[in-house]
Protein backbone atom coordinates (compact mmCIF):
# COMPACT_ATOMS: atom_id res chain seq x y z
CA UNK A 1 0.00 0.00 0.00
CA UNK A 2 1.41 3.47 -1.11
CA UNK A 3 0.72 6.60 0.75
CA UNK A 4 0.87 9.84 -0.59
CA UNK A 5 3.14 12.12 1.76
CA UNK A 6 1.54 14.85 3.02
CA UNK A 7 2.91 17.90 1.35
CA UNK A 8 1.34 16.41 -1.79
CA UNK A 9 -2.06 15.86 -0.64
CA UNK A 10 -2.27 19.59 0.88
CA UNK A 11 -0.81 20.84 -2.53
CA UNK A 12 -3.08 19.07 -4.44
CA UNK A 13 -6.26 19.99 -1.90
CA UNK A 14 -4.78 23.89 -2.19
CA UNK A 15 -5.03 23.44 -6.24
CA UNK A 16 -8.36 22.46 -6.02
CA UNK A 17 -10.01 24.95 -3.85
CA UNK A 18 -8.29 27.68 -5.95
CA UNK A 19 -9.94 25.99 -9.20
CA UNK A 20 -12.94 27.75 -10.07
CA UNK A 21 -13.85 25.91 -13.36
CA UNK A 22 -17.50 24.95 -13.45
CA UNK A 23 -18.34 28.55 -11.56
CA UNK A 24 -19.94 29.81 -14.09
CA UNK A 25 -22.47 26.95 -14.57
CA UNK A 26 -23.18 26.90 -10.89
CA UNK A 27 -23.81 30.74 -11.17
CA UNK A 28 -25.95 30.50 -14.49
CA UNK A 29 -27.87 27.53 -12.52
CA UNK A 30 -28.81 29.69 -9.39
CA UNK A 31 -29.19 33.15 -11.10
CA UNK A 32 -31.21 31.95 -14.32
CA UNK A 33 -34.60 30.80 -12.29
CA UNK A 34 -35.04 34.03 -10.53
CA UNK A 35 -34.56 36.60 -13.31
CA UNK A 36 -37.63 34.10 -14.48
CA UNK A 37 -39.02 34.87 -11.87
CA UNK A 38 -38.55 38.43 -11.78
CA UNK A 39 -39.86 39.14 -15.39
CA UNK A 40 -42.83 36.93 -14.47
CA UNK A 41 -43.75 39.05 -11.72
CA UNK A 42 -43.26 41.97 -13.41
CA UNK A 43 -45.58 40.68 -15.95
CA UNK A 44 -48.16 39.35 -13.67
CA UNK A 45 -48.45 42.96 -12.13
CA UNK A 46 -48.97 44.33 -15.44
CA UNK A 47 -51.82 41.93 -16.27
CA UNK A 48 -53.02 42.87 -12.69
CA UNK A 49 -53.85 46.51 -13.28
CA UNK A 50 -54.78 45.62 -16.52
CA UNK A 51 -57.46 43.61 -14.90
CA UNK A 52 -58.25 46.53 -12.24
CA UNK A 53 -58.67 48.72 -15.37
CA UNK A 54 -61.00 46.58 -17.43
CA UNK A 55 -63.62 45.93 -13.84
CA UNK A 56 -63.27 49.99 -13.18
CA UNK A 57 -64.66 50.71 -17.40
CA UNK A 58 -67.01 47.74 -16.97
CA UNK A 59 -68.54 49.10 -13.55
CA UNK A 60 -68.68 52.67 -15.39
CA UNK A 61 -70.42 51.35 -18.34
CA UNK A 62 -73.15 49.19 -16.25
CA UNK A 63 -73.71 52.57 -14.16
CA UNK A 64 -74.37 54.42 -16.80
CA UNK A 65 -77.28 51.69 -18.16
CA UNK A 66 -78.67 51.43 -14.32
CA UNK A 67 -79.00 55.67 -13.71
CA UNK A 68 -80.53 57.03 -16.56
CA UNK A 69 -84.28 57.32 -16.25
CA UNK A 70 -85.67 54.37 -16.40
CA UNK A 71 -82.89 52.49 -15.69
CA UNK A 72 -83.02 49.17 -13.18
CA UNK A 73 -80.38 47.54 -11.70
CA UNK A 74 -81.08 44.70 -13.83
CA UNK A 75 -80.33 46.68 -17.03
CA UNK A 76 -76.80 48.02 -15.23
CA UNK A 77 -75.99 44.23 -14.36
CA UNK A 78 -76.70 43.49 -18.29
CA UNK A 79 -74.51 46.28 -19.62
CA UNK A 80 -71.80 45.43 -16.89
CA UNK A 81 -72.02 41.46 -18.30
CA UNK A 82 -71.26 43.03 -21.69
CA UNK A 83 -68.41 45.06 -21.29
CA UNK A 84 -66.63 42.35 -19.76
CA UNK A 85 -67.23 40.34 -22.30
CA UNK A 86 -65.70 42.90 -24.71
CA UNK A 87 -62.74 44.17 -22.81
CA UNK A 88 -61.69 41.23 -19.95
CA UNK A 89 -62.44 37.82 -21.57
CA UNK A 90 -58.55 36.78 -20.86
CA UNK A 91 -57.19 38.98 -18.21
CA UNK A 92 -60.23 38.83 -15.52
CA UNK A 93 -61.88 35.64 -14.73
CA UNK A 94 -64.16 34.57 -11.92
CA UNK A 95 -66.30 37.99 -12.02
CA UNK A 96 -69.45 38.60 -10.15
CA UNK A 97 -71.42 41.86 -10.60
CA UNK A 98 -73.59 43.43 -8.41
CA UNK A 99 -75.92 46.22 -9.42
CA UNK A 100 -78.44 48.40 -6.92
CA UNK A 101 -80.64 51.16 -8.25
CA UNK A 102 -82.68 53.33 -5.61
CA UNK A 103 -84.73 56.21 -6.42
CA UNK A 104 -81.72 58.49 -5.18
CA UNK A 105 -78.56 56.69 -6.64
CA UNK A 106 -77.19 53.81 -8.16
CA UNK A 107 -74.18 51.49 -7.60
CA UNK A 108 -72.50 48.53 -9.76
CA UNK A 109 -69.55 46.20 -8.00
CA UNK A 110 -67.36 44.01 -9.95
CA UNK A 111 -65.19 41.08 -8.57
CA UNK A 112 -62.76 39.09 -10.19
CA UNK A 113 -59.29 37.26 -10.36
CA UNK A 114 -56.49 38.31 -12.65
CA UNK A 115 -55.12 35.87 -14.86
CA UNK A 116 -51.95 34.21 -12.72
CA UNK A 117 -48.83 33.95 -14.34
CA UNK A 118 -46.34 33.41 -11.05
CA UNK A 119 -47.20 30.44 -9.50
CA UNK A 120 -49.32 30.30 -6.43
CA UNK A 121 -49.98 34.45 -6.58
CA UNK A 122 -53.98 35.24 -6.49
CA UNK A 123 -54.34 38.71 -6.93
CA UNK A 124 -57.87 39.93 -6.55
CA UNK A 125 -59.59 42.55 -8.43
CA UNK A 126 -62.50 44.82 -7.18
CA UNK A 127 -64.11 47.79 -8.56
CA UNK A 128 -67.43 50.23 -7.73
CA UNK A 129 -69.23 52.88 -9.40
CA UNK A 130 -71.87 54.84 -7.83
CA UNK A 131 -73.68 57.70 -8.60
CA UNK A 132 -76.93 59.56 -8.43
CA UNK A 133 -80.05 57.96 -10.49
CA UNK A 134 -81.64 60.64 -13.28
CA UNK A 135 -84.92 61.55 -12.23
CA UNK A 136 -86.93 62.96 -15.08
CA UNK A 137 -88.69 66.02 -13.49
CA UNK A 138 -92.11 67.97 -14.93
CA UNK A 139 -92.35 71.71 -15.41
CA UNK A 140 -93.28 73.26 -12.31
Amino acid sequence: MTTTPPHTLRARLRRLARDDRGAVSVELVMATPLLILLLLTVIQFGLYLHACHVAQSAASQGLSAARVAGGTAESGSTETRRALDLLGGGVLGGTTVTSTRTTADASVAVTGVAVQVVPFLTLTVHAEAHGPAEVFRGAG
